[in-house]
């Protein structure tokens, strides 16, 4: 499916009142997504593409034997909230969401309708399945990390690339709660590292600035950006102001990097939502989401700007360069 195409039918689906929705035949089936993302946005467009591409390598047609209507909330958690009551009155066969933040909203209002999830950090704490092995009820999906034991990676990396540090600031959703296990990794990594680390909470992009320009006060500090629908929205503005403030910084994908981040480190969100449509395909043949075990990622990839370094004053190892997957010039 060509972007443009692909931006089109999310316009229309926006522009479509839910209750019109409802007019469909009911020989076929349904499925509702709900991102905490905007539609515009090129990587949601990616990710939508993927998932449209695992569904149609397993046999499902949109327009054909299934539609699908797409529901965007942004950053905004009442909008969300909204769309989310609306969404389940409609009863749809099965729900793709995207976030911890979307996925708690939904199950307030369901324990019925199938959830699969993707990028959500910590399902097992957050209270979505009750294993990895065998989530129990009506939610499963993808885990954005091998949780916890990664996060004390990202410190690593920022240590490795960037020796002089001393503190790091976490940059984390207020609507992440999964982003406290990470928390506790990164405190314990930053231990090993004789390193101190403090959190930033953000709710609103008007948050971000503050909290960065206070990691900067203090000499000799880094930044690791967590994963979140406000980090990702605003992840230009985040890149920005470590640049403005000269901070070393982690973020969680490669896109980051390319519109400038220092590195990254963390699994494809794309990958995650071409596999969603297994767990759709699965659910739509009749098996129960409880009995589908939640998967993890088994590749993350480390990426690096190397023009963002120099302007830093970063000299890359050559080791580091070599366990990287993207290096951009």
């Amino acid at each position: 499916m060509r972007r443009r195409d692909f931006i089109a039918i999310a316009s229309l689906a926006i522009a479509w009142p839910l209750a019109s929705q409802a007019e469909q035949a009911d020989a076929v089936h349904r499925i509702s997504v709900l991102q905490a993302f905007d539609a515009i946005d090129p990587q949601t467009q990616r990710r939508m593409i993927a998932f449209l591409q695992g569904l149609q390598a397993l046999g499902w047609i949109e327009g054909g034997n299934v539609r699908i209507e797409y529901h965007w909330g942004g950053t905004d958690p009442e909008r969300v909230r909204s769309v989310a009551v609306e969404l389940v009155k409609r009863k749809p066969d099965v729900i793709l969401a995207s976030s911890s933040s979307v996925v708690r909203l939904l199950q307030r209002e369901t324990q019925i309708i199938p959830i699969v999830f993707t990028q959500v950090a910590d399902p097992i704490g957050n209270g979505f399945v009750a294993s990895l092995e065998h989530p129990g009820g009506n939610i499963t999906g993808l885990t954005s990390a091998e949780y916890p034991t990664r996060a004390g990676r990202l410190l690593e990396l920022l240590a490795n690339i960037a020796p002089h540090i001393t503190h790091a600031t976490i940059v984390v959703s207020q609507d992440q709660a999964s982003h406290s296990g990470i928390r506790d990794a990164l405190e314990a990594a930053a231990r090993s590292l004789s390193m101190r680390v403090a959190v930033a909470e953000v709710r609103t992009a008007a948050d971000i600035a503050p909290a960065i320009g206070t990691s900067a006060r203090e000499p000799n500090g880094g930044l690791v950006v967590l994963p979140s629908p406000i980090t990702t929205v605003n992840r230009t503005l985040i890149i920005e102001l470590a640049a403005k403030h000269r901070l070393p910084a982690i973020y969680p994908y490669r896109f980051d990097v390319v519109s400038g981040g220092l590195m990254s480190y963390g699994a494809d969100p794309v990958d995650q939502y071409r596999r969603a449509a297994w767990y759709v395909d699965r659910i739509l043949r009749g098996a129960k989401p409880g009995d589908l075990p939640v998967e993890q990622p088994t590749r993350f990839e480390l990426a690096i700007n190397l023009k963002t370094a120099k302007a830093l004053g970063l000299d890359v190892p050559q080791a580091l360069r070599r366990q990287a997957d993207a290096i951009i010039e």
